[in-house]
């Protein structure tokens, strides 16, 4: 049996400013993460996913792109790039990176021709102002304050979906979507083996530009920290013309072999899924896609049952991806601890996730049981923790450096780090934990090589067991092999009827008796 290469992959997130210095500047780059791909690798993950890279102001850390061909001087140079992408491949790792391509920044030379009306005016969505000189509707920035910014020059709104230096492209315009093609086969032709789609479904908006209604109250239980939230975003983005450009998207992709698409849902719960299922659907759109579903706090039997069983319900040809943490979320260790020790409650994540029907993805250091780190308001520097603080503190708080050893900044770097490594991050160092058969990196890696010997687990059908709270139980079939994954989301011990069988993989503090199932605080058990 053939399994493409993504399909149940496991893909290793690594934000480039914060994985390891090699020029001595406090950042992250290039060359330091071609230094660490022999760490990766040992993991036993199938990919990388790098965050943005390329040239960029960086007013909202590379997520500003200037230019779309080239790679940011912090990072390093485009040979840089090329001899990370040929060592990965030695190293049996494919390559994914960042596209973002809703918008890129307001320094990119086509919005400096827009602004001052140029040919490229229409590359950007512009609008006049109502005749009181308010913007043209009630569209809000995900940042905060409207979604439209005034530029005098040509008496006319340009539309911001985040920061007002990142105005949206306008892919209504087949110019746009023509230019942005040709960036991916620039890089595709580098070698690169997918990308990862920034807010893939915020490309298109309403061009009538209706107001978006407000949040049914389900959404609104408490108030929200942000303006954002109050609305439910119809008209801005999630719009039906997506599917066309997805669609040509997956053709360029299908020019190549063994590449692939993987799309980021930015939407509230009860949408997310269903854009999920509608953008992986069939064989001509993206490869799979994830949410923030997985990446809040809600840690219950019946939400990671509902996700996974309501996704290939409705999409049985579909994809989905699922993940715990990553840079724009609090580190799930912490935002989990209430049900567990640390360490405990690491290794039943990654037990729980490799189980997961679907494509999997890590975030650098959470592997080591990582948490969030704690920052005073003076070592911000990411813009809706500037904003918003101190209800929303930013997401600084998982960008700050990959703890390595215990030399100088942890190993990051010989200079002084952007964000700052503080003493209960440094000592989960990887050193630390590496020759330690009780750590949380090594269950991962035995983990990680229980799942790839075991195609059920990563693309066999899953079929949900019941049982009480706070145990989640399903079974995982393919080829007339099926493993019964069992686990104890909960910090007291629990028991259940076991199927026949014999436990196998790296079961976490449970044990099979007389027909019996006794997991411990935060227990994990395979059965096969």
């Amino acid at each position: 049996m053939t399994i493409e290469w993504w399909r149940g992959a496991v893909v290793y997130q690594i934000y480039p400013r914060s994985f390891q210095d090699a020029s001595g500047d406090g950042v992250g780059d290039l060359k330091g993460i071609t230094q660490r791909l022999g760490y990766v690798a040992s993991l036993g993950v199938d990919a990388i996913w790098l965050s943005p890279i390329f040239t960029s102001p960086m007013k909202d850390m590379g997520y500003d792109v200037s230019n779309y061909r080239d790679v940011d001087r912090q990072f390093g140079t485009i040979d840089d790039f090329d001899a990370l992408v040929t060592r990965a491949h030695e190293l049996g790792l494919k390559v994914i990176i960042d596209q973002v391509i809703s918008h890129s920044s307001d320094q990119h030379p086509w919005f400096q021709d827009a602004k001052s009306g140029g040919a490229k005016k229409d590359w950007y969505v512009w609008a006049d102002p109502k005749p009181d000189g308010s913007p043209p509707n009630n569209w809000i920035s995900v940042f905060g304050g409207s979604s439209w910014e005034y530029a005098p020059q040509n008496r006319q709104y340009y539309l911001h979906n985040f920061l007002i230096e990142q105005p949206d492209l306008n892919l209504h315009n087949p110019a746009v979507q023509d230019e942005l093609l040709d960036v991916f086969r620039f890089w595709l032709d580098r070698g690169v083996d997918g990308f990862r789609l920034d807010t893939v479904n915020y490309y298109f908006h309403d061009q009538t530009l209706r107001d978006n209604p407000a949040m049914p109250a389900r959404e609104t239980d408490r108030p929200p920290v942000s303006t954002y939230d109050m609305q439910d975003h119809e008209y801005d983005k999630n719009r039906p013309e997506n599917l066309d450009f997805l669609k040509r998207m997956r053709a360029l992709m299908d020019e190549y072999q063994e590449r692939c698409l993987i799309g980021e849902v930015g939407e509230v719960p009860h949408r997310a899924l269903k854009i999920m299922q509608e953008y992986t659907a069939g064989s001509d759109r993206l490869h799979m896609a994830y949410s923030f579903d997985m990446l809040g706090s809600e840690f219950t039997p019946s939400h990671f049952r509902s996700k996974i069983a309501d996704f290939f319900r409705e999409a049985p040809d579909g994809w989905p991806s699922w993940s715990f943490s990553n840079h724009d979320v609090n580190r799930h260790a912490t935002r989990w601890a209430q049900h567990g020790e640390t360490d405990d409650v690491a290794k039943l994540a990654i037990s729980m996730l490799a189980s997961f029907q679907g494509t999997i993805g890590l975030y650098q250091g959470e592997e080591l049981g990582q948490t969030e780190t704690e920052l005073e308001y003076s070592e911000l520097t990411d813009p809706p923790g500037l904003r918003f603080w101190p209800e929303n503190k930013g997401r600084d708080g998982c960008r700050t450096p990959m703890v390595w050893d215990e030399s100088k900044n942890a190993g990051f770097s010989q200079g002084t780090p952007w964000l700052p490594v503080k003493a209960p991050q440094a000592a989960r160092a990887v050193s630390n934990l590496e020759s330690d058969t009780n750590s949380v990196l090594t269950h991962y890696r035995a983990v990680l090589a229980f799942r790839k010997t075991e195609p059920a687990l990563r693309v066999g059908e899953s079929m949900f067991l019941d049982t009480p709270d706070p145990v989640l139980a399903f079974r995982r079939s393919l080829n007339g092999r099926s493993i019964t994954c069992v686990f104890n989301l909960g910090a007291a011990p629990q028991s259940v009827v076991a199927p026949l069988g014999t436990m196998i993989g790296p079961s976490l503090n449970a044990e099979l008796r007389d027909g019996t199932l006794r997991l411990g605080p935060n227990g994990a058990a395979w059965i096969g």
